[in-house]
């Protein structure tokens, strides 16, 4: 299957988790406060709160699509190296992946979720607004993993990315309903119908930020591990330059952010995806042995060397 495939889906004890990603590119926007004025600020609402507090090291997974099932290997490593992050961020498919793990779905869980993917219900009809289809099934899916906690009450601080569909301007939703604040960051603009939170539209934040470093440095994380799940745009076959030229307007994006990133994760596991048995196990792995093989950089970014 080509790289164009835009489900990456993870079972659950019951169900299956899906997620929706895709390659694309655009400018960087400004950064949302939350819901507008007016909006009730309830302890379910999400919106961005801001706070004084600085992390030392946050761990920021990119958008990718069913390229992220590599942040499911890579997270498998982290633990190994006993490694821990102080804030989790993630655009698209990395708030999903990171969500469920700063929320407690921790890295075996996750692999065995990745393992298990089937289609699901997870689509809504959407018969009102912009969009005949939602990923409204994945906010009560994620609730359900993560045990109804809020995005406050998650142990690991955790921001998912979305974007303001009219402004344009970034929101790192780290309060309120996390099912919710996590649909908003997966729901491809144009394709899946946007979530209105306080008034607002949100959308996936791929289009804008699909590895938001910079973000995560304004919300004060000190230090940061960026995990890149997009493609090696040199490796294109013959036959894929529509795939390459989407590949060079993403890079553009990612080496923005990766420039104030203090160590980028870049694992290279092939130039098309799937959804197969073989393409999850390969993905995973790859995530998995080139992160080890980076333990030392790691470990002084974390302070243990």
């Amino acid at each position: 299957m080509q790289q164009g495939l835009t489900a990456i889906k993870f079972m659950n004890r019951r169900q299956t988790i899906s997620a929706l990603g895709w390659s694309a590119a655009g400018l960087l926007g400004g950064c949302s406060v939350g819901p507008g004025p007016g909006t009730a600020m309830d302890a379910d609402t999400p919106r961005q709160v801001a706070s004084a507090r600085r992390y030392p090291v946050a761990w920021c997974f990119s958008s990718g699509g069913p390229r992220g099932f590599v942040h499911v290997g890579v997270l498998k490593a982290l633990h190994e190296l006993g490694l821990k992050p102080d804030l989790v961020m993630g655009s698209s498919v990395g708030a999903l992946v990171g969500g469920l793990y700063a929320g407690g779905v921790y890295a075996g869980q996750l692999e065995s979720m990745a393992m298990q993917v089937s289609l699901s219900s997870l689509f809504r009809l959407h018969l009102r607004g912009e969009g005949w289809i939602s990923i409204a099934g994945l906010a009560d899916l994620v609730n359900d993993d993560v045990h109804s906690q809020r995005l406050q009450q998650f142990a690991i601080p955790f921001a998912a990315v979305a974007k303001a569909q009219a402004s344009g301007a970034l929101v790192a939703f780290n309060w309120g309903n996390a099912g919710l604040a996590v649909q908003a960051a997966c729901s491809i603009e144009g394709r899946i119908a946007p979530v209105r939170i306080g008034g607002t539209a949100y959308v996936d934040a791929d289009l804008v930020s699909p590895m938001p470093v910079r973000l995560a440095k304004s919300l004060g994380a000190i230090k940061v591990l960026a995990v890149d799940a997009s493609a090696y745009e040199d490796q294109a076959p013959p036959g894929a330059e529509s795939y390459r030229a989407s590949d060079l307007r993403k890079r553009a994006l990612t080496q923005a952010d990766a420039a104030h990133a203090d160590l980028v994760l870049h694992p290279e596991f092939g130039y098309y995806t799937g959804a197969s048995q073989e393409y999850r196990q390969r993905t995973i792995e790859a995530g998995y042995r080139q992160t080890l093989q980076q333990a030392q950089a790691l470990r002084a970014l974390h302070g243990l060397s």
